[in-house]
C-alpha cells in the first residue's frame, strides 16, 4: 500500500510539473483554482483507473500525464457559460433526478428537416414541457453505409443535410438558455471505415493500424471467434472482415464499422478527446452507444467484461476534470443483472431501461402484470445519484429482454413466451390488436424483434377507444416509477406505421423504419382537439406531465413494491417525506377490484393527484379497463 501511495504520488507530481511548464493552458485566476482543486479531488481515481487499464506498459506515466494536459486544454477552451452550467450542477447533483425532468428523442432530418428546424420548434418543446432533448446520430457518417449515422466518420463535422458543428453549439445555447439539456449519441465502441483513422490504417499506416484490432491472418481472428457470438450473421460471418491487402479487422456489427482497440491508451486519449469536444459545444449527456463490447479479451465471449466497466469510469473521470457537469447514459440490451452493472454514479448516471419497456407491452398483451412487477420489485431501485430513463419504445426495434430465470420462477417457459409475443405483436396471434412488423425475423425458429410505432403497437389502427387508453396507460407506468421518462417524439400526437418506408432508399431491409416516420404534421394540428385520438393522446400526457411536476414524491428514483393480489393490476408505492404515492394500473380489458384487505395499510382517506379529487379507498378501489390512478395516502411502505 505505501508502494501504490508513492506511484500515486509521483504521478500526481508529474502530471503538476508538467502542468507548470504550460503556462498556457494555466492562466492565474479562479478557473485555475477550479481546475487544480478537481485535479486533487479526482486525480486519485484517473490515476487507479488508468493505471488498471494501462499499468503495465513502460509508457503509463507519460501516457497519463498528456491525459491531464489534455484535460487542462479542454478546460481552458471551455466556454465560460458552461463553466457557469458545472459550478450549478455541482452543487445540485441530482437535477437530473426531478419530477419535472421529462425527455424527448428524435431524428432531425425526419422529425425537423435540419437544426434549424429543431431551433424552430423549441416553443412546442416548451408548451409539452421538454427538459432534455436527445437528437439521434447527426455526425458526419458515409452513405449508404451509415447505419443510421452510427458509423460515425467524424465527430466533429456534423452531417451536412442536417447542418454545421456551430448551429449545433448554437441550438444547444439556445435549448440551455430554454431549460433543455442536449443530449447526443457517443458512438465509441467503433468509427466508420471511412473515418481518417480507419482510412490510415487501411493505407498501412502503423500508428493508425493499433487503432483497431487488426490482424495479418485468421490466427488470432478465430482464436476470438472461438468465444464471441455472431451479431449480425446475415452481413458478415463471425466478427472479422477481410481488408483488400488480406489482414482482418474486427467488425462486431456491420463490416462498415471498424471496433476501436482500447488496449491502446492512444484511443482512449484520442476518443477522450472528442468527447471533451462535444462537451464543449455544449452537449451535458451522451448517450454511450453499445457499452458492452468496448473491451475485448481473448478467451472470452467479450461482451461486459469488467475493464468495459473500468473504461467507462476512466472516462467519467477525465469528464470530472474538464466537463464535470457532463453526463453519461449508458445504452446496454443485455441480461438486466448485467444492465445495472453499468450504472454507477463513477460510471453511467443515467441508463435507458429496456427490461421495464419489455415487460410494458408483455403485461399489454398478457393482460397480466406478473412478471412486470417482479421486474419493480427486484430490479429497480438503483444506486444514489442514479437514475433509469423510461420509456415505452425507442427508435430501435422492441426485444424480450426478460430474464428465463424471473419468467421460470412465475412458470413461464421464457423461449415460448418470446415466441408468442412475437406472434402477438405482428398480428399472428387471434385476438390481437397489435400491428407490429417484425424486424430479423427467422420462420425457422420463431424468432424475432418488434418494430412500431406505440398507436400502432396498441391497436389505434383499428380506432378503437381502448387503443388511447392503452397509450396512456402505458406511458402512465414510465412517468411514475421513478427516474426520467422518455418520449419518441411524434408518439405524443399518436403516430402510426409509415408503411412506405421501404420506399426510401436504403431503408427497404430495415424494418425499423416503419416506426420512424417524418414529421406527422396534421397529427400535431390536431393536437388540442380531444375529439381525435392525437388529441385524446397529446392532451391525456400533458395531463400526466402537470401532475408528474406539482408531485414531489415522483422526485427519484425509490420504489417499493405492492402487491394488489390481483394479476391484471399494477401497484407500487412512491414515497416521500410524510406521505406517498400508490399508483394502480389497470392492464386488463376488463374492470377490476383492489380488496380493502389488500388496501388496508393505508388511511382509507386518499387524494387522486392526476384529478386532485379526494377518494376513499376504505372499501377497496375499482379501476375501470385500461384506467390507472395515482392516490397520495398515508401508511404502508
Amino acid at each position: 500500500m505505501v508502494e501504490a501511495a508513492g506511484v500515486d504520488q509521483a504521478s500526481r507530481q508529474h502530471a503538476l510539473s508538467a502542468l507548470g511548464a504550460h503556462s498556457d493552458l494555466m492562466p492565474r485566476g479562479r478557473d485555475t483554482d477550479d481546475f487544480l482543486q478537481r485535479f486533487a479531488h479526482h486525480f486519485p481515481d484517473m490515476h487507479r483507473l488508468f493505471q488498471s487499464l494501462y499499468g503495465s506498459r513502460p509508457d503509463f506515466q507519460d501516457q497519463l500525464t498528456a491525459l491531464v494536459l489534455q484535460a487542462a486544454r479542454s478546460w481552458n477552451e471551455r466556454p465560460a457559460d458552461l463553466k457557469a452550467l458545472d459550478a450549478e450542477r455541482e452543487n445540485n447533483t441530482g437535477w437530473f433526478q426531478s419530477n419535472s425532468m421529462l425527455g424527448g428523442v428524435c431524428y432531425v432530418d425526419r422529425y425537423a428537416e435540419d437544426l434549424q428546424g429543431v431551433r424552430s420548434r423549441i416553443p412546442y418543446f416548451k408548451e409539452l414541457g421538454l427538459t432534455y432533448l436527445h437528437l439521434m446520430p447527426l455526425f458526419l457518417a458515409p452513405e449508404p453505409h451509415s447505419d443510421g449515422g452510427y458509423a460515425v466518420s467524424s465527430y466533429r463535422d456534423v452531417n451536412p443535410k442536417l447542418g454545421t458543428m456551430e448551429q449545433l453549439r448554437e441550438l444547444a445555447a439556445e435549448l440551455r438558455d430554454n431549460g433543455i439539456s442536449l443530449v447526443v449519441d457517443f458512438i465509441f465502441n467503433h468509427t466508420s471505415d471511412e473515418h481518417d483513422w480507419a482510412r490510415r490504417a487501411a493505407e498501412g499506416d502503423p500508428e493508425f493500424s493499433d487503432y483497431y484490432w487488426i490482424y495479418p491472418d485468421r490466427t488470432m481472428p478465430d482464436a476470438f471467434e472461438q468465444h464471441v457470438r455472431e451479431i449480425f450473421p446475415d452481413d458478415h460471418p463471425g466478427s472479422f472482415v477481410q481488408l483488400p491487402d488480406g489482414r482482418w479487422v474486427w467488425a462486431t456489427f456491420h463490416s462498415f464499422q471498424w471496433d476501436l482497440d482500447y488496449s491502446n491508451p492512444d484511443v482512449f486519449r484520442a476518443m477522450a478527446g472528442e468527447m471533451l469536444f462535444l462537451a464543449n459545444q455544449g452537449v451535458e449527456i451522451l448517450r454511450m452507444d453499445a457499452v458492452a463490447f468496448i473491451w475485448k479479451q481473448l478467451g472470452t465471449p467479450c461482451e461486459n467484461l469488467p475493464k468495459a466497466h473500468t473504461l467507462l469510469q476512466a472516462f467519467n473521470a477525465v469528464c470530472r476534470l474538464a466537463a464535470p457537469s457532463l453526463l453519461f447514459k449508458s445504452e446496454a440490451i443485455v441480461h438486466p443483472d448485467d444492465v445495472a452493472l453499468y450504472i454507477d454514479p463513477a460510471e453511467c448516471q443515467l441508463s435507458y431501461n429496456p427490461l421495464q419497456m419489455a415487460l410494458i407491452w408483455e403485461a399489454m398483451a398478457t393482460r397480466d402484470v406478473s412478471l412486470l412487477s417482479q421486474a419493480l420489485e427486484r430490479r429497480h431501485n438503483l444506486p444514489a445519484g442514479t437514475a433509469w430513463v423510461n420509456y415505452v419504445r425507442s427508435h430501435d426495434d422492441i426485444g424480450w429482454t426478460f430474464a428465463d430465470e424471473d419468467a421460470a420462477e412465475l412458470g413461464i417457459n421464457g423461449f415460448e413466451h418470446r415466441r408468442f409475443l412475437n406472434s402477438f405483436y405482428v398480428n399472428r396471434f387471434p385476438g390481437s390488436f397489435a400491428r407490429g412488423v417484425p424486424f430479423q425475423d427467422n420462420p425457422r425458429t420463431g424468432d424475432c424483434r418488434i418494430s412500431g410505432t406505440t398507436a400502432s403497437l396498441c391497436g389505434l389502427e383499428d380506432g378503437t377507444a381502448e387503443s388511447v387508453r392503452r397509450i396512456l396507460l402505458a406511458h402512465s407506468v414510465t412517468f411514475s416509477t421513478g427516474g426520467l421518462p422518455l418520449l419518441y417524439l411524434g408518439d405524443e400526437v399518436a403516430q402510426l406505421n409509415d408503411y412506405g418506408y421501404a420506399l426510401e432508399e436504403g431503408h427497404g431491409a430495415d424494418s425499423r423504419w416503419v416506426h420512424r416516420p417524418h414529421y406527422p404534421e396534421h397529427r400535431y394540428a390536431n393536437r388540442h382537439d380531444q375529439s381525435t385520438p392525437e388529441g385524446a393522446v397529446f392532451e391525456g400526457l400533458r395531463f400526466m406531465i402537470a401532475a408528474r411536476s406539482r408531485t414531489p414524491e415522483f422526485a427519484g428514483t425509490r420504489l417499493v413494491h405492492f402487491d394488489t393480489k390481483n394479476q391484471a393490476v399494477l401497484g407500487y408505492q412512491r414515497p416521500g417525506s410524510n406521505t406517498l404515492i400508490l399508483a394502480l394500473a389497470n392492464f386488463s380489458d376488463e374492470g377490476q377490484t383492489v380488496t380493502a384487505q389488500t388496501l388496508s395499510g393505508f388511511s382509507a382517506e386518499a387524494v387522486d393527484v392526476l384529478t386532485g379529487k379526494p377518494v376513499r379507498i376504505g372499501k377497496g378501489f375499482a379501476l375501470k379497463p385500461q384506467e390507472f390512478v395515482w392516490l397520495r395516502v398515508r401508511g404502508a411502505v
